[in-house]
């Protein structure tokens, strides 16, 4: 074992001589026998020696007692200073008596009174409707003595912890019934010893000099440097895993998204988090008294009282077309249309409030943009919700341009997420005809990221735009939790450091 034996450190070669003299023994043990200056040398060297088989560490869970309250320990129990009294007063004492002459604080002559009766060392009587309290032959012997309990708040309070297993049980029974009193810990004992390859090392002889890790000029000039081992590289040893800074994974996954558009020849645009409805639904065909208006699905907000809206021109195109279709051929939703519900802030419950309003202002052909922002909705928080999410929203328009062509941006934009299994289904809109639901296949399994369609013509006429709207919104959570493997929307959020040092840095 000659070669092994010039692996061991200098700390190593200390804890085995130690455990040659002590046996099995505690690290504040070896501590001491060994000379450390500090049980984490101790306890670092004993790890090593287990990884190489040379030492056992065996661990005992130990329970032990301390007292709550370090003053409790120079003061008489209620029921002591209960007796005390009724030994002075000599004959019985009337409840109210005792409850104002005992010198017990407030609240405490109940407790004396009910740990009397529970010690047996107080006899109550009634009288008419007085009660009254004397002592009982138990009593009166216990005033010479103290019991279990008590002696054991002294012992504790002159050693401070004490293990469970070296106290009354009894005593301890009563105490733990007490509030405040005593207060049990686990505690972690920890004992090491030699295995027989780690004694027929010693046996074979440890000699102990300083290690170093490289030689200096120091230790040559000095001479030193005879007196001294160089400290053996292992180049197989185990070493912590070291996590340097990085980009938190949802931040990343978005840069991702972002460079595949960009990529595909595409523009960024941004928009605000506050708009009025009329950006938000109204020039959208969604009607006034859609479900997705409610309060129930949409934050209101009563500051601004008011938003910025558009010229009177596009205003009374969308009226127009919310009340009978306009000029599309459409017959609208009939009704009257209120301007009033139309000026109502809100936080943007979708980013195709972005696209909408890029349109309005941009409508030369060939126009391809994508925005991914956080949108708002009252959701319900759980593992699949949440009220403030990102959307990755975009839109294609140019001559040509077809729902064949739709499919193909939205397949080429998963496939280089990612994923190579892409199927679309038929899906209802508001905005879009025709509309369809994007699905891809994970784990087995077709899951739902998001909507697309062109957009109707009830939706563009306003801003004179001749080419069809390829459109889509899709999910940013949902998706990220497809990359990243995880059940739990909540988790993207969460400041858990160990998934985020753990999370890879390249996302496939």
């Amino acid at each position: 074992m000659t070669g092994e034996k010039e692996k061991l450190s200098y700390n190593e070669k200390k804890v085995m001589l130690a455990l040659s003299t002590l046996g099995k023994a505690t690290p504040e043990r070896i501590v001491d026998e060994g000379k450390f200056t500090r049980i984490v040398e101790v306890m670092n060297a004993s790890s090593w020696l287990q990884m190489k088989g040379m030492v056992e560490m065996e661990e005992k869970i130990e329970e032990t007692v301390t007292l709550s309250r370090k003053s409790s320990g120079g003061k008489d129990l209620p029921e002591r200073t209960g007796i005390k009294f009724l030994k002075k007063c000599r004959v019985p004492v009337s409840m109210a008596d005792f409850n104002s002459k005992s010198g017990l604080p407030k609240g405490m002559p109940s407790i004396a009174i009910g740990w009397m009766r529970r010690k047996g060392w107080v006899v109550i009587s009634k009288d008419g409707k007085e009660t009254y309290l004397q002592l009982s032959e138990k009593g009166r012997n216990s005033l010479g003595k103290k019991g279990g309990d008590e002696l054991l708040i002294k012992r504790l309070f002159e050693k401070g912890e004490i293990n469970v297993d070296d106290v009354d049980a009894n005593a301890l029974s009563l105490l733990s019934r007490r509030k405040d009193v005593i207060v049990k810990k686990e505690k972690i004992r920890r004992f090491i010893s030699l295995t027989d390859k780690g004694r027929e090392i010693v046996r074979e002889g440890l000699v102990l000099k300083k290690q170093v890790g490289q030689l200096t000029p120091e230790l040559l000039q000095s001479g030193e440097w005879g007196q001294v081992e160089l400290r053996p590289y292992d180049i197989g040893s185990f070493a912590p895993t070291v996590y340097g800074g990085r980009e938190n994974p949802l931040g990343r996954l978005i840069r991702q998204i972002r460079k595949i558009f960009l990529d595909m020849g595409f523009n960024e645009i941004w928009g605000n988090y506050v708009e009025p409805a009329f950006w938000n639904m109204d020039a959208l065909f969604i009607p006034q008294d859609h479900p997705a208006r409610d309060m129930q699905d949409t934050f209101y907000l009563k500051q601004p009282s008011k938003t910025e809206m558009p010229g009177d021109e596009l205003i009374t195109a969308v009226k127009g077309i919310q009340e009978n279709g306009g000029t599309t051929g459409s017959d609208g939703w009939g009704g009257q249309w209120s301007m009033d519900m139309a000026r109502k802030p809100l936080l943007r419950t979708h980013t195709t409030v972005n696209t909408i309003r890029y349109l309005s202002k941009h409508n030369k052909t060939p126009i391809k943009v994508f925005s991914i922002e956080p949108v708002f909705r009252k959701e319900s928080i759980d593992r699949t919700h949440l009220p403030e999410f990102y959307q990755v929203e975009g839109i294609v328009v140019e001559e040509g341009s077809s729902f064949r062509m739709l499919l193909g941006i939205l397949k080429e934009f998963y496939r280089r997420m990612g994923f190579s299994e892409i199927r679309m289904r038929p899906a209802y809109f508001p905005y879009t005809e025709p509309s369809m639901e994007v699905e891809v296949k994970f784990k087995g399994e077709w899951l739902e990221l998001g909507g697309s369609g062109i957009f109707r013509p009830e939706v563009v006429a306003p801003f004179d735009v001749d080419e069809p709207v390829l459109a889509w919104g899709l999910g940013l959570e949902r998706l990220a939790m497809l990359k990243f493997g995880l059940d739990d929307i909540r988790q993207l959020y969460i400041s858990d450091l160990d998934w985020l040092k753990k999370s890879p840095i390249v996302t496939r």
